[in-house]
């Protein structure tokens, strides 16, 4: 692997039904729950994905703070985006990528209005396993951040670290 950053693309796009030019990568045509959290793909690269969603009344627990399973649920995204090229090689037809395992620490919590930024990035890879590490970061209402460059350029304060170990499968 390349200690170069990997190159990514600004999208900046939401991803809803109603505008299938929009979707930014093949595996969100049909990803309802992406569709449903108006989940925005801000940057993707070689092993490197960046998603946004601001957080909504109805993604709130019984505290008043944001779900712990929708903070999971858009780093969950970024990571599978991170995981899926974009534009498989000829040796990548016919599998995906999956989640072998996740673990997630929530450091802070969230609240209605604020924007959820992930950003993810490949650790390691080896053969069909991959290690990928998840930045979750909350900012303030109408404090929009573009696709940070790296973990060092943090679009807000960092609320959750998810790690993801990834298994390439053959696709059913």
């Amino acid at each position: 692997m390349s200690d170069a950053a990997p190159a990514q693309t600004p999208l900046n796009q939401p991803v809803t039904l109603a505008d299938p030019e929009a979707v930014a990568h093949p595996i969100l045509t049909d990803d309802y729950a992406t569709q449903w959290m108006g989940l925005q793909v801000l940057a993707l690269g070689d092993g490197s994905a960046t998603v946004a969603a601001t957080l909504r009344r109805e993604m709130l627990n019984g505290f008043g703070i944001a779900h712990g399973g929708m903070i999971f649920a858009i780093a969950d995204s970024a990571f599978a985006l991170a995981c899926n090229p974009h534009t498989p090689d000829e040796d990548q037809a016919g599998t995906i990528t999956v989640a072998a395992g996740v673990d997630v620490n929530f450091l802070a919590p969230a609240h209605v209005g604020e924007r959820i930024t992930a950003v993810a990035a490949r650790r390691a890879q080896a053969g069909r396993s991959g290690l990928y590490d998840v930045q979750v970061f909350a900012s303030p209402q109408g404090q929009q951040s573009d696709a940070p460059s790296s973990f060092d350029d943090a679009p807000g304060r960092l609320i959750a670290e998810f790690r993801g170990r990834s298994r390439t499968i053959p696709q059913r």
